[in-house]
């Protein structure tokens, strides 16, 4: 088992940046896939973004595409979402999220019942 804990996040103005990181420990974290989702009050948990075990291959939703870039540091077990050009639409709670590492290449959409292991989630607002 992994357990995931988030950082970062606060409120900013539209057009602005943030940065949330994930901690991860119990279990070996280069064989699990990560990923970001994002969730406001009466919402489903909607995905954001996904990293392969060893940063070879990530996944933006149309969302955020070319906006928020997601990395990880499989040395210091941490993932990482740098948001950028904000938006008010944006807004929300960011999950980091893992699953086991099974092979293939991923390619969307990201469904939060694929994930097994969730940390408690940190809160992004944006707004005026």
């Amino acid at each position: 088992q992994v357990q995931l804990v988030e950082s970062g996040g606060g409120s900013v103005q539209p057009g602005g940046s943030l940065r949330v990181s994930c901690a991860a420990s119990g279990d070996t974290f280069s064989t699990y896939s990560m990923a970001w989702f994002r969730q406001t009050p009466g919402a489903e948990r909607e995905g954001v973004a996904y990293i392969s075990p060893f940063s070879g291959h990530t996944y933006y939703e149309d969302s955020v595409k070319g906006r928020f870039a997601i990395s990880r540091d499989n040395a210091k077990n941490t993932v990482s979402l740098q948001m950028n050009r904000l938006k008010t639409e944006d807004t929300g709670s960011y999950y980091c999220a893992a699953r086991r590492y099974t092979g293939g290449l991923f390619g969307g959409p990201l469904n939060a019942a694929d994930f097994d292991y969730w940390g408690q989630g940190t809160q992004v607002t944006v707004s005026f």
